[in-house]
């Protein structure tokens, strides 16, 4: 069989290379900076118990984006995320794990405010470049269901920002 395995690159090379990636996918998702650590966790302990044979290094990239989804999809319908409130600080804001300049900004509050669909379709295509195809696919959703989402929340941003603006 063709393609690069788990040998062709180090376990370790391929945490070192997609560990951010994977945990900025789990942020996005969870908002919460324990769990997303949870969740990349989660994902290379099940990447380093099975042996696997990729294509290429984007299969492989999709495998581990598609693998962060679905475990954080499976976090949140889970019986701790049920019964479990976000932890706050002093200031009364919620654990986000970002950086307070991207707290403060509006555009990172207002992609963080749309539905999760929608949030992992904007993220997916603009933070970590895929296509429309490319999207579609790693989220198990039709081309057209992703660009319909993409158009929602563009309208929803366009929206809440132009809120934001015109109260300042």
């Amino acid at each position: 069989m063709a393609g690069i395995s788990s040998y062709a690159l180090s376990n370790r090379e391929i945490i070192e290379r997609y560990a951010p990636m994977v945990y900025r996918i789990a942020l996005n998702r969870t908002l919460n900076t324990a769990d997303a650590e949870d969740v990349m966790q989660e994902v290379f302990l099940r990447y380093i118990r099975k042996e696997r044979f990729f294509e290429s290094e984007e299969h492989l990239k999709a495998y581990l984006i598609r693998s962060t989804v679905h475990r954080c999809r499976s976090l949140a319908s889970s019986a701790y995320a049920r019964h479990t409130a976000a932890l706050t600080d002093e200031a009364g804001e919620t654990d986000s794990g970002l950086s307070a300049l991207h707290d403060r900004a509006a555009v990172t509050e207002a992609v963080r405010a749309l539905p999760p669909k929608q949030r992992d379709v904007v993220y997916l295509f603009y933070y970590e470049r895929c296509s429309v195809a490319e999207t579609a696919k790693l989220l198990g959703r039709r081309e057209s269901a992703v660009k319909t989402a993409l158009h929602r929340a563009r309208q929803q941003l366009r929206d809440m920002l132009k809120e934001d603006f015109i109260d300042v």
